[in-house]
């Protein structure tokens, strides 16, 4: 009698080795508290603002500091990685993510909460960062297309129920839940990465710490964000709270870039990269994605809650097809990005992304949920379809040396993107609201249209992306695009 084979990886004719299986599941285990996190606490932000007094303008910070605080630590992840080990470093950002939820879940006011949403970012960044080196040396190279595919679970399933999730603690116990349900969830996967997570036998990195990259980048964004942020807070613009800060933030980022590009690969970021038109266009889209993504989703549970009267647990629940439509578009994108190349797949996605939003620009009390239930869907949909390829496509033409920096730099500039939409938006609604003091409903509906126009600007660069998938770490002088 033959014995059935054993079950191999589709891609490379190597079955997964149980060890590897179990390194993936604590590691996924682990990244999915922040990825969660960031969905749970959008949607408990009109609960945030009532019992922490804050406006939107104030309120959004919350969040837009875990995503700060996320980027700037994905910067720091690569070199943290080499000189200590992955291991030991994800180990130490898992720790800090469960004190910052302690702390998180005791904040006496709108301060100390995005003080320790910061805490929060900080490790949620080099937690995910670190994992997917940790996976990859894990699997090893033969078996890498897999592991990282399974490595997206948790990305796929944030926003289908960190939604939910919240509205449902929100609903039925203190907003102070969002923060401590991370707790338990972090210990046990500490506790099984001590076991199962092998540790790395890499040498200590020789290469400098670019700690002037650092000490220009981190102000210049804080500032910027400052600035930003500032303005829905004032009745007039003001020049200490708004003006002076964009300034500072300019002017800092000026002088890293003039320092990046003088240390070239000791920079903290390897700015040269975006020499490459089809890097450039790729983070580009991604910046904008991430303020099209994170912006959309700030409004959209205010919007259920405070336009339309829906509870917490209902806009979780209604915002579910949101993450179903980014779920479907990953089985369609890459597999059309193949076949009929990026450009095309990204182009109909950001129109996806805008037909899905305009709904929202006329929706009231009265309006059919079912219509917004498939708009959401669709804009999902339409915003997957625009990052999974893009992804892809910003690692086309570099060299096989240049991919951890390009990874670093899409990854920042998506979360970026993000804090920049969060507050954008934030801005917007409050000034919306004020021009509309006497109907909430036209302020939403008015910030929903600057939503569409923030996403239709991905139209400039995804017209500069490859048509054609080409080669990853191939020389320049060979890579061939149209």
């Amino acid at each position: 009698m033959k014995t059935k084979p054993k079950p191999e990886d589709s891609t490379t004719g190597e079955r997964l080795d149980s060890g590897s299986w179990r390194a993936l599941g604590v590691l996924v285990l682990g990244a999915l508290a922040p990825m969660l996190d960031t969905t749970v606490v959008n949607v408990a932000l009109d609960t945030l603002a009532r019992n922490l007094h804050a406006s939107v303008a104030v309120i959004q910070w919350v969040p837009t500091s875990f995503l700060l605080a996320a980027a700037i630590a994905m910067a720091v992840s690569a070199w943290c990685a080499e000189r200590w080990g992955g291991k030991r470093v994800w180990l130490a950002s898992m720790a800090l993510f469960v004190a910052g939820s302690v702390l998180a879940g005791a904040a006496w006011n709108v301060g100390s909460l995005v003080a320790f949403r910061a805490v929060q970012g900080f490790a949620a960044g080099l937690i995910v960062t670190t994992m997917q080196t940790l996976l990859a040396r894990a699997a090893g190279e033969r078996r890498l297309g897999r592991m990282m595919a399974l490595m997206s679970i948790p990305a796929l399933a944030a926003p289908i129920f960190g939604p939910s999730l919240g509205g449902l603690i929100v609903e039925h116990w203190s907003w102070r839940w969002i923060f401590f349900v991370n707790v338990p969830v972090g210990l046990i996967a500490m506790a099984l990465a001590v076991r199962w997570v092998p540790v790395e036998g890499v040498a200590r990195t020789q290469r400098r710490f670019d700690g002037l990259g650092l000490a220009l980048l981190a102000p210049a964004v804080l500032m910027l964000f400052f600035g930003v942020g500032s303005i829905g807070a004032l009745s007039s613009i003001d020049a200490r709270t708004v003006l002076l800060p964009l300034v500072l933030g300019v002017v800092l980022l000026g002088a890293f870039v003039v320092h990046a590009l003088g240390v070239g690969r000791e920079a903290l970021v390897e700015l040269r990269l975006f020499r490459v038109r089809s890097f450039a266009a790729a983070v580009s889209l991604l910046f904008l994605s991430g303020l099209s993504l994170y912006g959309a989703m700030l409004l959209l549970p205010l919007f259920f809650q405070q336009a339309l009267g829906h509870t917490a647990l209902a806009a979780g629940m209604l915002l579910a097809p949101y993450g179903a439509g980014g779920l479907f578009s990953r089985l369609w994108a890459g597999v059309r990005a193949d076949r009929g190349g990026t450009r095309s797949v990204v182009l109909v996605g950001i129109v996806l992304t805008v037909l899905g939003t305009v709904p929202f620009t006329l929706a009231g009390p009265h309006s059919p949920l079912s219509v917004l239930v498939v708009a959401l869907f669709v804009r999902g949909f339409g915003l997957g379809a625009v990052t999974i390829p893009v992804m892809a496509t910003a690692y086309v033409g570099l060299r096989e040396r240049e991919i951890a920096h390009a990874s670093t730099i899409s990854i920042m500039l998506e979360h970026l993107g993000g804090a920049f939409g969060a507050a954008i938006i934030a801005v917007i609604l409050q000034l919306q609201a004020g021009l509309h003091a006497g109907s909430l409903l036209v302020a939403y509906h008015r910030t929903f249209w600057w939503s569409i126009a923030l996403g239709a600007l991905a139209l400039v660069p995804a017209l500069a992306l490859p048509s054609r998938t080409v080669t990853v770490g191939a020389d320049r002088g060979s890579v061939h695009s149209s």
